[in-house]
């Protein structure tokens, strides 16, 4: 199964601020859905709780938390890494969604990243991805510089995948 790790992050690797994300791009959730729908997906219960309308759709979400009696509506819920890799081994493709300790717990295991670089700097953030060992990767795809039109940042994608 390939693990990828997909992101937002600022140009300080931050992700997060109080349990959600920096900022909404429109463009990134528009590519987020597209490479994410029939795979399974993974993420903490914080990142969960995040979601405005809970589970999303097509995909198989599954949620890791300590809490073992969690209990949540179209999610298969785990307490650990090893339970999630269980739960989507039918899936050809594993995305994880955050937050900093799911990316982190992930990231040895990780085939391909994919990133939406925001070209701005979040003072607030409280959550950080983590760093990467670029010696470690190779860049497959990168994006020219876009503006989102509802909040004027500026970004670009950028996909890696993982050496043999």
């Amino acid at each position: 199964m390939k693990i990828a790790l997909i992101v937002v992050i600022d140009q300080q690797q931050a992700i997060g601020n109080k349990g959600d994300q920096l900022a909404y791009v429109s463009g990134d959730l528009k590519r987020f859905r597209q490479l994410t729908t029939g795979h399974a997906i993974v993420m903490g219960r914080k990142t969960f709780e995040a979601l405005p309308k809970g589970a999303l759709p097509k995909r198989q979400n599954i949620v890791i938390t300590r809490n073992k009696d969690l209990e949540l509506a179209d999610c298969t819920v785990v307490t650990s890494i090893a339970e999630a890799l269980v739960a989507a081994k039918e899936q050809e493709k594993l995305f994880v969604i955050g937050g900093g300790e799911i990316y982190k717990a992930f990231m040895p295991q990780a085939t391909h990243l994919y990133y939406t670089h925001i070209h701005h700097t979040f003072e607030q953030a409280d959550t950080w991805f983590p760093v990467i060992n670029k010696e470690e990767w190779i860049e497959t795809e990168k994006s020219d510089t876009l503006t989102d039109e509802k909040t004027g940042l500026r970004y670009h994608y950028q996909t890696l995948q993982r050496k043999v």
